[in-house]
């Protein structure tokens, strides 16, 4: 997958999470006030609909008492008592009634409206002692005895009773109403509510989509004009409307952006002016050099010949001369890698021919050891392995120690090349710096023989074809290792309409001087 793609569906997720925290927060404050409003409706409901019954059956209960059971005689019969509470019970009452009086002293009598739905077990211990305690009679109360009520299950059903007696030596009366009828109706509320709540939840889930929608667009807008302006798309702005933090926020960012545009033309410019003063002075020194290296060649010659005095002289102009040569070629090669203009010119080859070539064309046999099999085929740019190479084993010839060890091997999709040498090594300060261009070690000797670009233009022609050079020291302490990894087929990389610069790239300062200043004055 690539990394646009990737990109793409984390912006869509924290997108999707930011929408989706709103929707929960939304139902939350919904979910919260909807309970809330419910659960008190609910409980005010039913301490109406129980009150109004209560009191209903309660005050009809008492006004019973005071028209029948008290005009019972003071020792009532049995079938007295059943035919009061008959009377008291009967009509739309909807209770049954329960009579206690005394035949004789200390032997009660009980007469019941329904003794098979409704006895004295069916009372409660507490409310019994509460209807038959005598109250003392004084300014706060006037009456010896009260009415008491309480609300009981019974078979997982909800009850009403209540009690009282008749003042002056009356019987003591009980009623027993159902509250099923009652429970039902709380529960269809109950259920009504549940459903109320249930749509409140709905549609604060709609109203947070909504409310989302209108908060989430302008920043998912914001969110793909700053992927674009990330992308190197300098022009994206942002249309901006309204005068809230939002509009504030895309006017913010349409600055933000036209100033980092207009900053990142001037360095360009800039970069661009450089590049183009190091393109052409290199171009203007190419003619002079030219002649000056046509003139040392035929001081070289008659080096011999010259007077002993004069002959130190023409050998240090004719290698500071081709030192010259060599820079000129590479600040060319590093203006056409900074430019974008450096081409892949691919063809299959033999690694390990190609290896081989490069070390015999720069007299290197001797020291050099090769552990690479033939038949490891490779679809890359044959020149450019060859600057790679030359840059990599001259500078462990040079600044390393002998025997430098070359290996070749493939892995997966992958080629392995490792340049070894038995030097002292690469200190540990310097390690990340020797691919940087004239990166010197020692900044007591920033002269040396390179130019200092050959390891940077070594890593360049590997970026070019997908791959990359790693330097480190080996496990062991013994010198320093450099591991090339290239993929075995470059064909995708291959621009094919570039080739202008085939014949242009330096070779990385042939076998005589290799480009990497190591030692103490570069990296090692």
């Amino acid at each position: 997958m690539s990394g646009a793609a990737k990109r793409a569906i984390l912006a869509g997720l924290r997108w999707t999470s930011l929408r989706l925290r709103l929707v929960v927060v939304f139902a939350l404050v919904a979910l919260t006030a909807a309970v809330s409003a419910s659960g008190i409706a609910y409980w005010l409901n039913r301490e109406a609909v129980l009150t109004r019954t209560q009191d209903s059956a309660l005050g009809d209960f008492r006004q019973e008492m005071q028209n029948r059971a008290a005009t019972l005689p003071p020792r009532p019969t049995q079938s007295e008592l059943q035919k009061a509470a008959e009377q008291m019970a009967g009509g739309n009452s909807g209770y049954s009634v329960l009579l206690i009086g005394e035949r004789a002293e200390g032997k009660p009598i009980v007469g019941a409206s329904d003794p098979d739905s409704f006895t004295l077990d069916d009372v409660p211990d507490k409310l019994q002692e509460a209807v038959n305690e005598r109250q003392g009679v004084g300014a706060g109360n006037s009456v010896p005895y009260h009415l008491y009520w309480q609300r009981t299950q019974r078979r997982g059903k909800p009850y009403l009773v209540g009690g009282t007696r008749i003042i002056g030596g009356g019987p003591t009366g009980y009623l027993f109403k159902s509250l099923d009828q009652e429970r039902q109706d709380l529960n269809s509320l109950a259920w009504s509510l549940g459903i109320a709540t249930a749509l409140a939840l709905v549609g604060s889930a709609l109203l947070a989509q909504a409310a989302a929608t209108t908060v989430l667009k302008p920043v998912h807008r914001l969110g793909e004009a700053a992927r674009r302006l990330g992308e190197g798309k300098l022009d994206t702005r942002l249309r901006v409307s309204g005068t809230d933090e939002l509009a504030e926020l895309a006017r913010t960012f349409n600055k933000t952006a036209e100033s980092l545009e207009k900053k990142v033309a001037d360095m360009s410019a800039r970069e661009e002016s450089s590049r183009r003063f190091v393109a052409d002075m290199s171009h203007e020194l190419r003619t002079p050099l030219t002649a000056l290296t046509a003139v040392t060649e035929v001081l070289e010659d008659e080096a011999d010949s010259l007077d002993p005095m004069i002959a130190p002289a023409v050998n240090l102009v004719v290698s500071e001369t081709r030192r010259l040569g060599d820079l000129v070629e590479n600040l060319m090669e590093v203006t056409r890698f900074d430019a974008g203009t450096a081409r892949l010119v691919v063809d299959t080859v033999d690694v390990a021919d190609q290896v081989t070539a490069c070390i015999d064309a720069r007299a290197w046999l001797d020291a050099v050891e090769l552990d690479a099999e033939r038949g490891i085929m490779a679809r890359l740019d044959p020149r450019r392995l060859d600057v790679i190479l030359a840059n990599l084993i001259g500078n462990a010839l040079k600044h390393g120690g002998s025997p430098v060890r070359v290996s070749v091997r493939p892995v997966d999709h992958e080629l392995l090349i490792e340049v070894r040498d038995h030097g002292p090594g690469i200190p540990e300060d310097v390690l990340p710096h020797v691919f940087d261009r004239f990166y010197k070690a020692s900044a007591s000797r920033p002269r040396s023989e390179g130019s200092g670009l050959g390891l940077s233009i070594a890593m360049e022609n590997a970026h070019i074809h997908g791959g990359d050079i790693t330097a480190a020291n080996s496990a062991d302490g013994d010198g320093a290792v450099f591991v090339l990894r290239l993929p075995r087929d470059t064909s995708s990389l291959k621009d094919c309409d570039g080739h202008g610069d085939a014949d242009t790239d330096a070779d990385a300062d042939g076998g005589e001087e290799p480009d990497r200043d190591r030692g103490e004055e570069d990296a090692q």
